[in-house]
């Protein structure tokens, strides 16, 4: 393939990494990741964690970008180049599944609005215990008109960046935001750190029992670091069609992967350590970051500011991974429609929120409409995107390039890595062989067993 002189690119190789980083970074590495680590073992399932990244997000974050270059299409344009036949439909499944994981994840990502406005007006400060926290999420979430609000605010938000373009608009968002939202963590550690009785939750954190490696916490660590990538989605295929041939794929690669993984290890440094200085337990599950943190910052001195802080953290994490999921529904119409940008913008918006409507009506006016295989609109939605349509687009793209197209195909996408011989071998080895089990175990166990024995 050749640059195609009509196609937008990233301005700088900086802004292509803080683009791709700001999208696997999102609400799975400040929500999802410390109450993972909390429920699994703390340290332990945090070493895990690190070492999955290396076999499984690596290799198919690198797979993802290789075909997004090598053809320079949106994730359905390069499936009809590299895989033809049935295989096209892998793209059509990534632009999917990004398009319904926007339709309730701009849900809470609305939530993230909401709380940060609670915070700055104070309603977090009268929360004394996790009994008061929980009530008010729960009116939070069941009130119809303040989840359509946020809901809306934060598809606009999402679209005022998009529509502004690749470098005009992701890029430059892009390297104003991931710095500021490592300035927030960095105060958030500080102050946790400097909480009395800070030191147990940091053990907890960084002081591994190996006693608590399970297979369960293999397998959790697995898929949560596949979706905190936004690895099968088409977002990296996307992100990587703007990439210029004289940048280095391997290596920006290792940098996107570490930052995201930076990141969530820092988030659960921020929260842990305030945690266990309160005298509360990390085991709380999903509920930590809406119902404990609130809690942990009300007896924090000067709480009310680093609430303030905290949920604006997650309303920038939550924003920067949305880009993305837009962006490859607007690539997919930009390129096989030949809509303008802004048309194929202000349309996506459009029906995201209108779809969206039921999953924020989930938690109260719409939350006994049950019809989904018994579950609700969000819930139906979250399960069928996470627990399916991202692995299995996943364990595609890895046998596609594999075994349909050939590896052999695409090797020269990483000449530039002139010193990386051995990372070429060893991640064209794991894409053949490696990935395409850990996937299929990942699909046997989130969409099967889990599904039968919660």
């Amino acid at each position: 393939m050749t640059d195609n002189p009509k196609r937008e690119q990233w301005g700088s190789k900086l802004g292509f990494i803080l683009a791709a980083a700001g999208s696997a970074v999102g609400l799975g590495n400040i929500w999802k990741f410390p109450y993972l680590a909390g429920e699994n073992g703390g340290a332990a399932f945090v070493l895990v964690y690190l070492v999955c990244i290396v076999i499984l997000g690596l290799p198919i974050m690198i797979a993802e970008i290789v075909i997004g270059r090598h053809t320079e299409k949106d994730p359905v344009g390069a499936f009809k180049i590299i895989g033809t036949g049935p295989w096209s439909l892998v793209g059509y499944l990534g632009v999917a599944a990004g398009f319904f994981i926007m339709t309730y994840y701009s849900v809470v990502g609305g939530w993230t609005i909401g709380y940060l406005v609670k915070s700055l007006s104070g309603a977090l400060c009268s929360i004394t215990s996790s009994a008061d926290s929980e009530q008010l999420f729960a009116r939070f979430i069941q009130s119809p008109w303040e989840m359509i609000l946020y809901h809306f605010l934060f598809i606009g938000a999402t679209v005022g960046v998009v529509i502004f373009g690749v470098a005009g608009g992701i890029e430059r968002f892009s390297k104003i935001i991931m710095p500021v939202l490592f300035i927030l963590l960095i105060i958030l550690i500080i102050r946790g750190l400097t909480l009395p009785g800070a030191d147990a939750g940091i053990r907890f954190y960084l002081n591994p029992d190996f006693s608590k490696i399970t297979p369960k916490v293999i397998i959790e660590a697995l898929g949560q670091c596949f979706f905190s990538l936004s690895l099968g989605m088409g977002a990296m295929i996307t992100y990587g069609s703007y990439l210029s041939r004289k940048d280095k794929i391997l290596s920006s690669s290792i940098k996107i992967v570490g930052i995201d993984s930076i990141v969530a290890i820092l988030s659960g440094l921020a929260i842990f350590p305030a945690v266990f200085a309160v005298g509360m337990t990390p085991e709380k599950g999903p509920g930590l970051t809406f119902n404990i943190l609130p809690v942990v910052f009300s007896r924090m001195p000067y709480g009310f500011v680093f609430a303030t802080l905290f949920f604006l953290l997650l309303f920038i994490a939550a924003l920067t991974s949305a880009i993305s999921l837009v962006q490859v529904v607007v690539a997919y119409v930009t390129d096989e429609k030949g809509w303008s940008r802004a048309r194929a913008v202000l349309t996506a918006g459009g029906l995201i929120f209108l779809l969206g409507i039921p999953a924020a009506l989930s938690f109260g006016t719409m939350k006994d409409v049950k019809i989904f295989f018994g579950n609700t609109y969000f819930d139906f939605m979250d399960i069928l995107t996470s627990i399916y349509m991202l692995p299995i687009g996943g364990l595609l793209i890895a046998v596609c390039l594999g075994y349909k197209y050939g590896l052999h195909n695409t090797m020269h996408e990483l000449d530039a890595d002139t010193n990386s011989f051995y990372l070429k071998e060893i991640w064209a080895f794991t894409i053949k062989y490696i990935s395409p089990v850990i996937l299929l175990a990942i699909i046997l166990y989130f969409g099967v067993y889990k599904m039968i024995v919660p």
